[in-house]
């Protein structure tokens, strides 16, 4: 009998395949180690329409073509077999003969489970059964509305974030990751990882985003049940886990994907849509629907076969758009002369239901970079279906704003402002990501302004300010100590700036924020609503500072929050507030422990009756240089 994730192709499951609606193809196409008749084996098929054979190779045929031809499954394009005494762990590839122009190619399985080690490209036959001890988080997950949990994810590169440099470098192993990973995680009070994209590819230096194997976690750090362990391994420990996933291009190598049978069958044919002129690589022919079966069902399989918790699709906005990165002349509208990509809308659409749909509690989020309407609403009401966004926006701003001299802020108030007229049209997430580290960006410490104090100090202050703003939160990894060279994915993180105080310090301020974030329903319960944020003083360029009230109705909490962008102290500095009572002081990024100069506000004061910025009540503050202070209201008189 065939393998408990794979059964033999129905009728309806090629109907599904041809209408562009298969979201299980990993359960049908690839291989799969079954017996039938009492012979154990493994069973292949492959979608190669305008191929005139197609032969599985290997080691146990001596890579011969000639061999072990599979045969056509009707006319749906598919090619299909049942090979005895191949069983997993035996490297293969398709060899391909096109009815075309006499193209002959050696290619991968594009529904292959496990690959070689790059680079290396053989696909490898395997079995994902494994016994998960995640039921409970499971369970917990699809009972979950995320828009009202707070949500602190920590971005990380596998291959980066912690090397073996006695033993030549060598990166981690997802098992040892799941040694390390998932206690710092929860000690540094993350709710969420996020990892660059785990699906195979052949070039390291692309991170992942130039993918081939949709249904493979990379084999540099191990098989696939060691992901699934490691997976697991986070969600023991109350960490969700997020994958970058890219359905917008990919990589021309002739092994892969690319004129797989001859022809364009992945990728649009006409390359004013099937080839990105940045990226250098192949885009989906978003509107052949067999590509779109693919794609629906690389998503599934990962939130399947992976438990994973939420999907972040790269580079939302070249989908979107017909024009992206083009000159005139280089694009052709749609049948109504627009710009916008109808058959991208309308997978990523279909994406987002099927997803929502199937998978209770999981999230996905775009990263979308331009001002297309509503990319995480509901479809039925014209959305992308989304339920998070990158604030690309607010990112810009407010990285143009900190790496300012402090003495030219004041003319630059409204990068702090702007945010706040959109901030609600979308539920966002705030990203400090890898993007805004590499390619000469410097990291974000060595981005800001001032002697190394004042560096410090301004990396707390925007650390601070991110967490307090209304939305969820994204840090790559790194940032969370202060990593002063650029990121560099051939080399592990700055880990020994921690014998040092001033990295020491930021460290202790993130673990405190995301305590305080994730602790406190004011500053995550009302994210992505209007009604959890109002100003306090927004006006106050001269001075360089800036507060605002977090709240939520649940409990009637409130947190007030100041900023000082300058490294001057400020004194006696009135800030209004809506009740009286005690605003103690909740966390202070200047504070001795962080590595700041220690001026507070002697663990908070009671509101005096002073009417001031339009409220009944105000404080009398003594602001920090460079820093941000969280005020909680206890039990204060309400007007």
């Amino acid at each position: 009998m065939p393998s408990s994730h794979f059964s033999l192709l129905t009728d309806d499951d090629l109907y599904l395949f041809n209408e562009g609606s298969h979201a299980r193809l990993y359960r049908k196409l690839g291989s799969h180690p079954a017996e039938v008749d009492g012979k154990k084996g493994t069973y292949f098929a492959v979608w190669a329409p305008d191929a005139e054979g197609v032969s599985v190779i290997g080691e146990f045929n001596g890579w011969d073509g000639g061999k072990h031809r599979l045969t056509p499954k009707g006319n749906s394009g598919i090619w299909e077999g049942f090979l005895p005494g191949i069983v997993p762990g035996t490297m293969y590839k398709y060899f391909v003969r096109s009815r075309y122009g006499g193209y002959r190619m050696d290619k991968i399985d594009p529904l292959a489970f496990y690959f070689e080690v790059p680079p290396r490209t053989a696909s490898i036959v395997w079995d994902l059964t494994y016994a998960w001890n995640d039921r409970e988080w499971m369970r917990a997950r699809a009972e979950t509305e995320m828009h009202k949990q707070p949500m602190a994810i920590y971005e990380l590169h596998l291959g980066s974030w912690h090397r073996v440099p006695e033993e030549g470098n060598r990166m981690l192993s997802y098992r040892e990751l799941a040694d390390l990973l998932p206690a710092y995680a929860e000690e540094m009070g993350f709710t969420h990882v996020e990892f660059l994209p785990v699906t195979e590819h052949p070039f390291y230096g692309s991170w992942g985003y130039q993918t081939t194997g949709y249904f493979a976690p990379t084999s540099r750090y191990g098989p696939p049940q060691d992901f699934k362990y490691l997976v697991d391994a986070l969600h023991r420990q109350g960490i969700g886990v997020i994958l970058d996933w890219v359905p917008s291009h990919f990589p021309c190598d002739d092994h892969a994907l690319g004129f797989y049978d001859g022809t364009h069958l992945y990728e649009h044919s006409d390359p004013s849509q099937g080839f990105h002129p940045d990226w250098k690589s192949y885009i989906f022919n978003y509107g052949r629907r067999e590509v779109r079966s693919f794609l629906l069902s690389s998503a599934t399989f990962w939130l399947d076969e992976y438990h994973v918790d939420g999907l972040r699709v790269d580079a939302v906005a070249s989908m979107l758009y017909l024009d992206y990165s083009r000159k005139k002349g280089e694009w052709r509208p749609n049948i109504y002369g627009g710009n916008e990509n109808l058959d991208a809308t309308s997978l990523l659409r279909t994406f987002n239901e099927d997803v929502y749909r199937e998978f209770p509690g999981v999230q996905t989020i775009a990263e979308e970079s331009t001002a297309w309407p509503m990319v995480s609403k509901p479809t039925f009401l014209g959305g992308l279906g989304f339920g998070f966004k990158w604030d690309m926006g607010w990112m810009h701003d407010m990285l143009t704003y900190i790496t300012l001299d402090p003495v030219h802020r004041r003319f630059h108030q409204n990068d702090l402002t702007f945010r706040m007229l959109y901030a609600f049209t979308e539920n966002f997430v705030l990203p400090l990501s890898h993007d805004e580290v590499v390619h000469g960006k410097a990291s974000l410490l060595s981005k800001m302004p001032g002697d190394d104090w004042q560096k410090f100090a301004n990396l707390r202050l925007l650390l601070g300010y991110m967490y307090a703003m209304s939305g969820k939160k994204l840090l790559f990894m790194g940032a969370e100590f202060g990593q002063r060279g650029e990121w560099n994915h051939e080399e592990s993180l700055e880990w020994h700036l921690l014998a040092y105080e001033p990295h020491q310090g930021v460290q202790h301020w993130v673990r405190d924020l995301n305590r305080l974030y994730t602790g406190e329903k004011a500053l995550y319960q009302l994210d992505c609503e209007p009604a959890g944020f109002e100003w306090v003083d927004a006006g106050d360029a001269e001075s360089s500072v800036i507060s605002w009230i977090r709240k939520t109705p649940d409990d009637g909490s409130m947190i007030l929050v100041v900023c000082n962008f300058t490294p001057v102290p400020r004194t006696g500095y009135r800030v209004g507030a809506p009740r009286g009572g005690l605003w103690r002081e909740m966390l202070n990024s200047d504070a001795a422990v962080y590595g700041g100069s220690g001026v507070g506000n002697a663990g908070g004061f009671d509101a005096e009756p002073v009417p001031y910025n339009g409220r009944p009540f105000s404080l009398n503050l003594s602001l920090p240089p460079l820093g941000i202070c969280f005020f909680k209201n206890e039990n204060g008189e309400q007007t």
